[in-house]
């Protein structure tokens, strides 16, 4: 991965609104079944709101039934990271964008084939750039 994004907060602050600020630079989530792409079937790229780096492509998005967008991979190797997340007394593997840190949401084992992977992600995370 290329250097990392950096800003401090007040620059996050300006360029973001208080929701989308919320989600991606203090690891918070939105209400299950209220964001914009949840049920959305629109072909094309799903890019991180911070930094417009491409994270997942809409032929990878499927419908769990969580309340959030959901996919079984991201658009390339390197697009997201992962790391333990131990908070609200779970143990979970939270998804950031793997070019500015922006917490998108969490992986887990549940997820349909190819990979058997769930990408559980915040709609106010991403931007999609339709086809």
């Amino acid at each position: 991965m290329a250097d990392k994004l950096k800003r401090d907060n007040a620059d996050w602050r300006k360029q973001l609104t208080q929701n989308q600020y919320f989600v991606t630079r203090q690891k918070g989530t939105e209400p299950p079944f209220t964001g914009k792409y949840e049920d959305t079937e629109t072909a094309g790229t799903y890019k991180c709101i911070c930094c417009g780096q491409p994270l997942f492509r809409s032929e990878t998005k499927f419908h769990s039934g969580s309340g959030w967008p959901s996919f079984y991979a991201p658009a390339g190797g390197e697009a997201v990271e992962t790391e333990t997340d131990l908070t609200h007394g779970m143990r979970r593997v939270e998804v950031k964008c793997s070019k500015c840190d922006a917490h998108l949401g969490h992986v887990f084992d549940d997820g349909p084939n190819p990979t058997g992977l769930r990408y559980c992600i915040n709609s106010v995370a991403l931007e999609l750039d339709e086809d």
